[in-house]
C-alpha cells in the first residue's frame, strides 16, 4: 500500500510538472533525453532528406563545418554556429511517427556575436523529403510556420514556406523557456511557456521521420520529451479561442 502510495504521488509530480496541451493529451513516452551524456549515434541508413534512420545525427567535431557544431554538458545540448558556417547547426533525431507531443526547455544564449546577432532557434517535424511544420523562437517571440507539399525553391530544391503564425513577445536572452509542439493530423499547436498560437495544412498529416532542432548564433536545448498524441475533448472550444487571435 505504501509503495502504491508513493508511487502514485510521484506519478502526479512529474505529471503536474508539465504544462497542459490544448489540442491533444499525452499518451505512451515515446522517448525521454535529459542530456547527460552524448547521444547514441544514429542506426541505419540515412535516405532522402530525413529519414532510413533512428537515433542522433549531429556535428560535434570542433571545426564546426559548414553547419555549426553541438556540444553537450550538464543536461544542455547547445548548438552553435561557428564562424564561416552557412546555415545554423542542426540535429536530427530519427523516430518515425504522425502524431505526436514534442516538449522541450530552451534557451537563447548572449554570447558575442561575430556578426550574427539575430539568435534564433527551431524544432521542425520533417518526413522523407524535407520540412513539415517549424516551430521557430527568437527575441521578438513565437513563430509557426508551414510548408507547401507542391511549393519547391529551384535553388534550394527545398519546399517553400507557406502560412506563418505569430506569438509577438520579448524573449530576453539567458533565460530557459518550456516549448510544446502538439501535431495532430493536419492540425499543429504551438506553446510557449503556456501561451499558444495554431495553424493547418494537408502537408502536416503526412508520415513523419524526424525531429530536427536547429541554432542560431547559439541556442541551448534540455530535457526532451516526445509522447505520442491522444485526442482531446476539449480541442474545438481550445481551437476556437485561438483562431480569434491567431493571425497570419
Amino acid at each position: 500500500m505504501k509503495l502504491a502510495l508513493l508511487f502514485f504521488i510521484l506519478t502526479s509530480l512529474t505529471l503536474a510538472s508539465d504544462p497542459s496541451t490544448l489540442m491533444t493529451t499525452r499518451g505512451k513516452l515515446l522517448t525521454s533525453e535529459d542530456f547527460v551524456a552524448a547521444p547514441p549515434p544514429f542506426t541505419g541508413k540515412p535516405v532522402g532528406f530525413a529519414s532510413g534512420f533512428t537515433g542522433w545525427r549531429f556535428n560535434s567535431s570542433a571545426t564546426g563545418g559548414k553547419g555549426g557544431r553541438w556540444e553537450i554538458a550538464n543536461g544542455e545540448f547547445r548548438g552553435i554556429e561557428t564562424p564561416g558556417a552557412n546555415h545554423p547547426a542542426t540535429a536530427s533525431f530519427g523516430i518515425a511517427y504522425q502524431d505526436v507531443i514534442i516538449q522541450c526547455e530552451v534557451r537563447l544564449n548572449d554570447v558575442p556575436d561575430e556578426g550574427r546577432k539575430y539568435r534564433s532557434l527551431f524544432v521542425k517535424a520533417t518526413d522523407a523529403k524535407d520540412y513539415v511544420i517549424s516551430l521557430s523562437l527568437g527575441q521578438g517571440g513565437l513563430f509557426l510556420t508551414s510548408y507547401g507539399a507542391d511549393k519547391i525553391n529551384p535553388a534550394t530544391k527545398q519546399r517553400e514556406k507557406g502560412t506563418v503564425v505569430k506569438l509577438l513577445t520579448p524573449i530576453k536572452l539567458n533565460e530557459w523557456h518550456t516549448v510544446v509542439l502538439e501535431v495532430k493530423g493536419d492540425e499543429v499547436v504551438g506553446t510557449l511557456d503556456n501561451h499558444s498560437i495554431t495553424l493547418s495544412n494537408p502537408l502536416i498529416g503526412s508520415a513523419k521521420h524526424t525531429v530536427m532542432l536547429g541554432a542560431g548564433t547559439e541556442a541551448s536545448f534540455r530535457k526532451m520529451r516526445i509522447w505520442e498524441a491522444l485526442p482531446s475533448a476539449e480541442w474545438e472550444k481550445n481551437k476556437a479561442a485561438l483562431l480569434a487571435k491567431s493571425k497570419p
